[in-house]
C-alpha cells in the first residue's frame, strides 16, 4: 500500500509500506480520504519533532471503511463507513478521574504520537473508531473531526440564541466554529484578512469583515449598540488577534481561545478586571461532539462542498501540503487515499 510520511526537514514523501493487520481490539480501515489540517502544518515545519518518530505517516481528519476486524471487536462491521476521534486517554490521571478525558494528562494523539490516517490502510484501536451514517459522502466525512472542534469550542463558549459572536480568523476552523454557532441561533460575525477566505465565508452566508481595512471596534459597537459582542472565539494564533477580541467583548463577555499561542501574549488585564470578563480555553473534544458533528454534516448545516476547496490523490500529498502552505485561496484540502485514485 503507499502512505504518506514525514520524514522531517518540512518533507513529506510518499512510499510502498506493508499494512499492518489488526490485533486484538484493532480495526483496519481502508481509508477513503484524509484532511490535511493546521496541525499537520505544525508536524511539515518541524514543531512537534519531539513527539513524531520520524518518519511517521500523519493526518488524523479522515473517512473510509471498515476493512478487517482484530478479534474481540463486536460492534463493527467489515464494510461500514467510519471515521475515527483520535483520542486515546488513561483514565488514571486527575483530569481522566475528574471526567475530562479529552484532556487526559497523558493523552495520546492518533497521527501525532502515533501513525496517522495518511495511507491506504491504517489499524487503530477499535475504540477510537465511529461508525458514519451510509448516506453520508465519504468527503463530508473527513470533516467530522474538524467540525467537532467547533462543536466543542461553541459549547464552551456557552453561546445561546440571539447572542452576538465574533469569530477571529478565518481558516477552516474559524469558519466552522462561525457556522456551528450559527446553528444554534447565535448572530456571528467572522473576522479575516485574507480575501478569499472571506469570499468562502460569504458564500456560506456569514457576515465577514477585514480588520485590516474596516474598523472592527466601531462594527461591532454599530452591530451591538454599543454593548459589545458577548462572545469573542480567538482562532488566529495571533497577538493581534487577542487584542482585538478583548477589545470586542461585552460586559461579562467571554473570550474563547481556540488558536495555537506557541509563545506567551500581553493581554489586557485592567480590562478583564473592569468588565467582569471571563477567557475560557477550549481543546479537542469529546464524543458527544463527534456525534453533533455528524448530525449537522447530514443536515447540511456546514456547507462541506463550499468548503472543501481542493482534492489531491495521495501520490500528490506533498505538492498539496505546498498549496496548503501558500494559501492561495485555498481552505479545507483532502488528501484522496482510496486504492483506485
Amino acid at each position: 500500500m503507499r502512505a504518506a510520511l514525514y520524514t522531517g526537514n518540512s518533507t513529506i514523501v510518499v512510499e510502498e509500506r506493508p499494512p499492518v493487520p489488526p490485533g486484538p481490539c484493532e480495526v483496519q480501515i481502508d481509508v477513503a480520504y484524509t484532511g490535511i489540517c493546521g496541525t499537520d502544518l505544525h508536524i511539515l515545519h518541524g514543531s512537534m519533532d519531539d513527539r513524531v518518530r520520524i518518519p511517521q505517516t500523519i493526518g488524523h481528519e479522515m473517512s473510509g471503511h471498515v476493512a478487517a476486524l482484530g478479534t474481540d471487536v463486536a460492534d463493527l462491521t467489515v464494510g461500514t463507513p467510519v471515521t475515527v476521534m483520535p483520542l486515546r486517554w488513561c483514565g488514571a490521571c486527575p483530569a481522566c478521574l475528574a471526567g475530562h478525558h479529552h484532556i487526559c494528562h497523558r493523552l495520546t494523539f492518533i497521527g501525532i504520537d502515533s501513525a496517522g490516517a495518511m495511507q491506504q490502510r491504517w489499524t487503530v484501536p477499535a475504540d477510537v473508531v465511529v461508525p458514519l451514517p451510509a448516506d453520508l459522502p465519504l468527503t463530508h466525512g473527513a470533516l467530522v473531526e474538524p467540525t467537532a472542534v467547533a462543536v466543542h469550542d461553541v459549547r464552551r463558549a456557552d453561546l445561546h440564541a440571539g447572542a452576538k459572536a465574533v469569530v477571529i480568523g478565518g481558516g477552516p476552523i474559524g469558519v466552522l466554529i462561525a457556522l456551528v454557532a450559527r446553528s444554534v441561533g447565535a448572530d456571528v460575525v467572522l473576522m479575516e484578512v485574507d480575501t478569499r477566505r472571506r469570499a468562502i465565508a460569504g458564500e456560506l452566508g456569514i457576515r465577514t469583515l477585514d480588520p485590516a481595512r474596516d474598523n472592527p471596534t466601531g462594527e461591532v459597537a454599530a452591530w451591538t449598540g454599543g454593548a459589545g459582542a458577548a462572545v469573542a472565539f480567538e482562532v488566529s494564533g495571533s497577538a493581534a488577534g487577542i487584542a482585538t477580541a478583548v477589545e470586542l467583548l461585552a460586559v461579562r463577555g467571554r473570550l474563547v481561545v481556540v488558536g495555537l499561542h506557541s509563545q506567551q501574549r500581553e493581554i489586557d488585564l485592567f480590562r478583564f478586571f473592569w468588565r467582569e470578563l471571563t477567557m475560557v480555553g477550549a481543546r479537542v473534544y469529546q464524543r458527544d461532539d463527534y456525534d453533533t458533528a455528524i448530525d449537522l454534516l447530514r443536515a447540511g448545516e456546514v456547507g462541506a462542498e463550499t468548503l472543501i476547496t481542493h482534492v489531491e490523490p495521495l501520490a500528490n500529498a506533498a505538492a498539496a501540503f505546498d498549496a496548503l502552505r501558500g494559501g492561495g485561496g485555498v481552505m479545507k484540502v483532502l488528501i484522496d487515499c482510496r486504492a483506485t485514485s
